[in-house]
């Protein structure tokens, strides 16, 4: 069996044969089309294969006679997801930057306006990115169904494959709704993390192993919402505290584009009790672009500290739902990979 720190470097290898075999009905129609694919091509590398690789452990989790490298192309299919929600949420969230390179929407605005075409550069820009997470999509399903599982496998891993699509984007509305309404509850924050976030990056990716497998996932999927939670919980900390050197995004990104994080609204929480000043400069300055001063306010509430206490023990408690019939090498990969999720600083 496939390791798992080996699957990275397998999916990748996966990745590269699925865009060579679709490249032709898509590049040979005009060179626009070319140019956009190239763009797609860029969007899937260099990732870190997180949802495939938490996959290949669900699937680990007990004995299956499935074609490991089918399974292995199913689970690929993850990576196609996940290039389109990049994609559609850096339009959403008017990103300029993605892994220290400009996002898909802003490459393509680049072009317009460099040829000097007519139209509005921004508006082109955003209408080929839109079109192109919307090809992922569908190519994310058409390399599941053309994986070579077995129908049996397939049809059970239809369940966790349609949650986990209707997940993401009901959490993404949310996330735009509650951006857009103001909304400082910490409890519709943690609703957007749980779906957003947990369920289709960690949750759903070990149901659909899982499932393929044909085994029970009943304590795995405790672990992926606890664990994915944290996850990010911790992303939250990135968005306004991390090394844009490292993170490949600007610092206090989230601030700018007035994210209703746990973060800022736990921050809030505690500024209204001790320093309301602080909590209306706050207040005033998320969703602007002067957002200066604004981390140091966060940072003296006190709000990281209560961060911080939530991973550990959304960590503690994700862990503790590993059931003791799974097999030690996955328990272990398990350990290893909730670490490196919640404490990362990228």
């Amino acid at each position: 069996m496939i390791a798992l720190h080996d699957i990275p470097r397998r999916i990748d290898t996966i990745i590269e044969d699925y865009l060579a075999s679709r490249s032709a009905e898509v590049c040979d129609i005009s060179p626009a089309t070319a140019a956009a694919f190239e763009l797609l091509g860029e969007s899937l590398r260099g990732g870190k294969r997180i949802r495939p690789t938490f996959a290949w452990a669900g699937f680990m989790s007990a004995p299956s006679d499935e074609d490991p490298e089918a399974v292995l192309r199913a689970i690929t299919a993850l990576e196609f997801i996940q290039s389109c929600a990049i994609i559609h949420d850096d339009i959403i969230d008017s990103s300029d930057t993605r892994r220290g390179k400009p996002t898909v929407h802003r490459a393509v605005e680049a072009h317009h306006r460099s040829n000097a075409w007519s139209g509005n550069s921004e508006h082109y820009g955003a209408s080929v990115a839109i079109l192109l997470g919307d090809l992922a999509l569908s190519w994310a399903d058409d390399l599941l169904n053309s994986s070579g599982l077995s129908a049996a496998a397939l049809a059970r891993a239809w369940e966790p494959w349609r949650a986990m699509r209707t997940e993401v984007i009901a959490g993404q509305i949310l996330d735009v709704s509650v951006e857009a309404s103001g909304d400082e509850s910490i409890a519709e924050a943690e609703k957007i993390n749980l779906y957003k976030t947990a369920a289709y990056t960690i949750a759903r990716p070990l149901h659909l192993g899982a499932a393929i497998a044909n085994t029970p996932a009943d304590s795995l999927l405790r672990y992926g919402r606890d664990i994915g939670v944290a996850y990010q919980l911790r992303d939250d900390l990135l968005g306004v505290f991390g090394d844009p050197a490292v993170t490949g995004k600007p610092a206090g990104d989230d601030l700018r584009e007035g994210k209703r994080t746990v973060l800022l609204a736990t921050a809030l929480q505690l500024l209204d009790a001790a320093d309301p000043a602080a909590a209306a400069t706050l207040r005033a300055g998320v969703g602007t672009p002067n957002t200066a001063g604004l981390v140091d306010i966060i940072r003296a509430s006190g709000a990281v500290d209560v961060i911080e206490q939530r991973i550990a023990t959304l960590t503690e408690s994700g862990l503790a739902h590993l059931d003791d019939s799974l097999p030690p090498e996955v328990t272990s990969g398990l350990h290893s990979m909730a670490q490196k999720a919640t404490s990362r600083h990228a």
